[in-house]
This record gives C-alpha cells, sequence and structure tokens, in this order.
C-alpha cells in the first residue's frame, strides 16, 4: 500500500521507527547505525530506510518540521504500515538554567501551542504523554552508557522564531526544552493505542544564549542514538 506521501509497500517498513526531522539524518542513521539498510521511500524526498541493528529490524524515516508534517507520516506508518513504535530522536532548545548542551531530554509529556488536539473533539484539554515502556527503556540506556539525561516536559511549538519570549512563561511552569512534533506524535499515538517517545540533544540554550558546536552535535547525537536504539533492540 502506498500513500501520497510514501511509496513503501505493506512489509517494507519495521514494527518500530526511528523519526528524525530531517530526511538527510535518516539517510546518515541508515548508513552509520543499520545493517543492510535498504531504501523504502523517496516520495518528496522524505527519506525511509529499512535496515537491522544487532539483529533487531528497525526503519528510520525523515518527518520533516512541526506537528502538522510529523501529524501526516506518523498517521500513516500507524494506519496504513502497522507501526507500533514510534521515536522521535532530535535537537532541542533548553528552557532551564539546568538544561546543560549535550543534555539529553527526554520527553515524558508534551505541551504545545498548536490546536492540533482540535480533531478530537474533547470536552478539555489533552495531556500528551509518552510510553512509559519506552521511557522506561531509555532511562536503562542512558544509564548503562551513562550519559547525562534528563526526563520531563517539553514544548512543542508551532513557532521556531517567536516574536516575543513565551518560551520564559513556559518555562516557568517547568517545562525542560522546546521542539516542534512530539505533541502530535504523542496524540497519533495515544489515539490508535501503539507507543510513541521523544528523544533529544540539547543543542542551544535559550537561558544562556550558548548553542553546540558542530562536534559537540555529532557527539551529541551519536549518544542520543544509541539510547534510542538500545531501546529498539528492545522491543
Amino acid at each position: 500500500m502506498s500513500t501520497p506521501h510514501n511509496a513503501a509497500k505493506m512489509g517494507d517498513i519495521a514494527e518500530t521507527v526511528l523519526l528524525p526531522g530531517d530526511p538527510l539524518r535518516a539517510k546518515v542513521i541508515a548508513d552509520n547505525f543499520l545493517t543492510d539498510a535498504v531504501q523504502f521511500n523517496t516520495v518528496r524526498n522524505m527519506f525511509g530506510y529499512t535496515g537491522t541493528y544487532e539483529g533487531k529490524r528497525v526503519s528510520v524515516m525523515g518527518t520533516g518540521m512541526g506537528c502538522a508534517s510529523i501529524g501526516i507520516y506518523s498517521y500513516e506508518l500507524i494506519h496504513m504500515y502497522g507501526v507500533k513504535n514510534l521515536i522521535r530522536i532530535g535537537s532541542c532548545g533548553g528552557m532551564q538554567e539546568y538544561v546543560k548542551l549535550g543534555d539529553i531530554v527526554m520527553a515524558a509529556g508534551a505541551s504545545t501551542d498548536t490546536n492540533y488536539a482540535h480533531q478530537y473533539h474533547l470536552p478539555g484539554s489533552f495531556s500528551a504523554v509518552a510510553s512509559f515502556d519506552l521511557l522506561s527503556k531509555a532511562v536503562e540506556e542512558a544509564e548503562k552508557n551513562q550519559f547525562p539525561y534528563i526526563v520531563g516536559n517539553v514544548l512543542s511549538s508551532d513557532i521556531f522564531y517567536n516574536e516575543t519570549p513565551e518560551w520564559k512563561d513556559w518555562a516557568k511552569m517547568g517545562v525542560l526544552a522546546a521542539e516542534m512534533e512530539s505533541f502530535a506524535l504523542y496524540c497519533n499515538a495515544a489515539r490508535a493505542g501503539v507507543r510513541a517517545l521523544g528523544i533529544f540533544t540539547v543543542s542551544d540554550s535559550m537561558v544562556s544564549q550558548e548553542e553546540m558546536s558542530a562536534e559537540e552535535r555529532q557527539n551529541g547525537f551519536t549518544n542520543m542514538m544509541k539510547v534510542a536504539l538500545g531501546v529498539a533492540v528492545q522491543l
């Protein structure tokens, strides 16, 4: 079965998929972490690959930026291709002084300034949360590898270049970091009864205005990938 956004056939995609925003990052992951990776999608240059990691079949696919984009790709992966475990991997901007560059942030929950959950006609505000099973496995992997990590709430924002410093209001509520996709991913997973988790590397700080160097980004990305793949092999 193909869709307007994915040329894969049923069976081409594993039940566990890693989801970077950047499709070229999906290619880097396939080339450097997966064995015998085969490309299953090039539609709209949103690359997807399936291979093995430590004998476990794993897929990786780009999602683009924002809730609207990951909403489309994750919905199709779940409903058209039978994906059961979706692990978002990416970068985030720290919103607390104690959230340091290179830390791994695991999104136990995702707040948002989007209207994505409007479609469900809920009589209130939906709390979008990660799969505890995936989250607990990610914590175990970070502990095992002695990677610095923090678990908590993130902000999935529609706005990258914001005209006002609204992040400070979210920070007062204890939100750890900002990214752009997890809320929609968690909503789609909750509605379908599958598992999802967002794992991020802190690439910059809104508090200190620091940014990671290219080398630091690469090292931080590698640590995050080891955690995500460590979870994938257990599923």
